[in-house]
């Protein structure tokens, strides 16, 4: 058996032999186990009772043994069991107590006390210990991600310019030049590819060095990948949090989700009528004083844009919910507005089986369809929350604020949509749209547009939600409608689904080629500064949808002084088409085999074109048109006359090889009640400049890219001109 454990106890005369022959051998022990009742160098001492015989003057002493030589009493187990439990029950007895567990267990109330003591102490030192551990843990991770980062931060390139971005190693100004001088040389070694073999003379009359060769875009991304996946920022394809960020980001966005559910639900005076009369506009005075602001004040340099827009959509509400989770899904539904996006990292995925809970981090690039304005990036997270039965919030919150390295032009405060659900397969959506953003250099076209804040307004989001699920639900029904004129041809429904299946992946090709994203090259044809005719290449080998070489994307835009509505079904009649199509048309009038309708207003329509059949070219043209009160579109492509036709008997769709074209009609944002403003027309084209992927572009394929490009802008403008006159 173990022996009992022991507490000292000071020799006095008022014990006798007889106590010392009851307590068995007397041992020293330095134990440290509470449960012993001893802690190195606390011994628990009678000290009262050596003061009393101290002052009674009973200074006796055994002669056997040294003079205050100290004797250790054990506590049997009994008598530490019921201190533990005691222990437990009250950590600090008072002196009632303490007499009272003295009297019980037989055993001195200095005895008692002092036990007491010593546990406390030695659980309060068993606790700093545990914490200086993790303490000690802690710091050294801190200091080896320190370094990591510092290393990391040092190693940094611009994704814009191809310089350093450590601070301190570049002023504002050096960047800027640097970002400028690097898209000049870039211009230069696109054309001096060409210019030599068709001029015989120097693009230059000096040779311009850039600080920075130019890349492809595929290495500017790596770039970013690498530096701001390892120093745990943004963006990037494997771009994770890190777990002491999460509690924080996920409080950011359920502070997001009330604001959210709070602006939806309010009307007036915290929304009122905007400028235009149709959309609702932000209260900004109203919001400051009843909305929490969990993003802080508005940035310096950034301007507010809000707004918001209620629709009813033909979709079921949960399939609204996961198109808007989904970052695929959510980029293609919504590809007018969104160039670019990027899922990350789902910090918690939600509830099994749906979205209820579910937190993303995403990126996403904001377009304006034209070439002469830059997109918005933004990082930021994504919640979507069931708030009661058939209905869900899904909310957007920047935190790009959390990194202070980015340049940061846009900031999304708690923007997103309530999604209800109503019957017969209909839902009401809710819309609310709130960014700060800068627009300083906004070309002039669009200052209007942009100011107006219409441009990526919840209004634009809402009806191009609406739009698009119209187009599904055409897609997908059994009996798709359309006109043949003259019963030339009877089409199947199959073939009508997979012709509406052609055009929306050619609505999706021309949408890319627009606006001038982040992660493409894209560099002015014209050497005039003021043109604003941007260009870019992309090389195809492998896809089935496209062309095999290079394609060169060709965009610009220019002012109409008409409404949208007017320049749309201008260009959609086929009666007018060869005022203006230069490229397709050859002079000759386009026959109308079959119109197929994919929305309630009979415009949004699929056409089947082809040349009249006493024409000696032999071609065939599909264009979409489709419009709501926010933009319209007008795109259309040359088809393949044997793949087209293969088609029509019931053949693969994905074979049929495109190159959209088209023209995409905003408003120039100077409308208001009862007077209308004018439109703004991007035009974009897609040609094969070189059947060889490895083939360098040739002088003559920009020249005459832009020249056509420049001729249709004039002859659309020029028609207007005469109307209006």
């Amino acid at each position: 058996m173990s022996q009992p454990n022991m507490v000292p106890v000071e020799m006095n005369n008022n014990i006798g032999d007889g106590d010392n022959n009851n307590n068995g051998n007397n041992t020293t022990t330095t134990n440290n186990d509470m449960n012993g009742g001893i802690v190195l160098g606390d011994e628990e001492i009678d000290s009262a009772n050596t003061s009393e015989n101290q002052e009674d003057g009973s200074d006796h002493q055994d002669p056997a043994r040294p003079s205050k030589r100290k004797r250790y009493h054990r506590h049997t187990k009994h008598q530490i069991q019921e201190m533990e439990n005691f222990f437990k029950e009250c950590p600090h007895p008072d002196d009632t107590q303490r007499k009272e567990l003295s009297r019980q267990l037989g055993l001195d109330h200095h005895q008692i006390k002092f036990w007491f003591q010593n546990k406390r102490t030695q659980i309060k030192n068993h606790q700093e210990r545990h914490e200086n551990s993790q303490l000690r843990a802690e710091n050294d991770r801190l200091r080896a991600e320190n370094h990591q980062c510092r290393a990391s931060i040092a190693k940094a390139i611009c994704h814009r310019c191809g310089g350093k971005t450590a601070i301190g190693e570049m002023s504002f100004e050096e960047h800027h030049l640097l970002l400028e001088n690097t898209k000049l040389a870039e211009e230069i070694r696109q054309l001096s590819l060409v210019m030599p073999k068709c001029t015989g003379k120097p693009v230059m009359n000096y040779t311009l060095t850039p600080p920075v060769p130019a890349r492809p875009s595929e290495e500017i991304a790596s770039n970013r990948r690498e530096v701001y996946g390892s120093i745990g920022n943004l963006p990037g394809s494997a771009l994770r949090v890190k777990d002491v960020d999460k509690p924080l980001i996920i409080e950011l966005a359920e502070l997001a989700m009330e604001e959210l559910m709070a602006m939806a639900r309010l009307d007036e005076p915290l929304w009122n009528i905007g400028a235009n009369g149709t959309s609702l506009a932000l209260n900004l005075n109203e919001y400051t004083r009843i909305v929490r602001n969990g993003l802080g004040p508005i940035l310096n340099g950034l301007r507010t844009e809000a707004s918001k827009a209620t629709s009813i959509a033909f979709m079921n509400h949960l399939d609204i919910v996961q198109s808007l989770m989904d970052v695929n899904l959510w980029s293609n539904m919504f590809a007018r507005m969104v160039a670019r996006a990027m899922s990350h990292d789902a910090i918690l995925t939600g509830v099994q089986g749906n979205f209820d809970g579910a937190f993303h981090l995403m990126t996403a690039e904001y377009q304006v369809l034209s070439p002469v304005v830059s997109t918005r990036e933004c990082y930021f997270v994504r919640y979507c929350k069931q708030q009661g039965d058939g209905l869900w919030a899904v909310v957007d919150v920047s935190i790009d604020h959390l990194f202070p390295n980015l340049e940061l032009k846009c900031r999304r405060r708690p923007s997103g949509c309530l999604i209800q659900q109503i019957e017969n397969g209909f839902c009401k959506v809710t819309w609310v749209e709130h960014v700060e953003a800068d627009d300083r250099e906004v070309h002039p076209l669009y200052k209007s547009l942009i100011s107006s804040g219409q441009a990526l307004s919840a209004e634009r989001w809402v009806e191009t939600l609406e739009r698009q699920c119209e187009r599904l639900a055409y897609i997908m029904t059994p009996n798709v409608p359309s006109i043949e004129p003259d019963g030339q041809i009877m089409i199947t429904n199959n073939a009508k689904q997979s012709l509406l299946k052609i055009a929306e992946r050619m609505t999706r090709s021309f949408l890319t080629g627009v606006a001038t994203s982040n992660g493409d090259i894209w560099f002015r044809l014209s050497g005039n500064a003021g043109s604003t005719v941007r260009a870019m290449t992309r090389k195809s080998l492998n896809d089935p949808g496209r062309p095999v070489g290079v394609i060169l994307y060709a965009s610009t835009s220019f002012w109409l002084p008409v409404p949208p509505k007017t320049v749309f079904d201008f260009l959609r009649d086929a009666n007018n088409r060869t005022n203006w199509d230069v490229i397709t048309t050859g002079g000759e009038d386009l026959q109308l085999m079959s119109q197929i309708g994919n929305g309630r207003d009979s415009r949004n329509c699929v056409s089947l074109l082809r040349t009249p059949n006493t024409s000696q070219k032999k071609m065939m043209m599909i264009q979409e048109t489709s419009t709501d009160p926010t933009a319209s579109f007008v795109i259309y492509a040359p088809l393949d006359v044997t793949l087209t036709e293969n088609v029509l008997m019931g053949g693969d769709p994905g074979n049929v090889s495109l190159l959209p074209m088209g023209f995409a009609i905003l408003p120039d944002g100077t409308a208001q009640p009862g007077r209308e403003g004018g439109s703004l027309v991007s035009a974009a084209f897609q040609v094969l400049a070189e059947k060889d992927p490895s083939a360098r572009l040739s002088f003559s394929s920009l020249a005459t890219t832009e020249n056509l490009i420049l001729k249709t802008a004039h002859k659309i403008r020029a028609y207007f001109s005469q109307q209006t006159v």
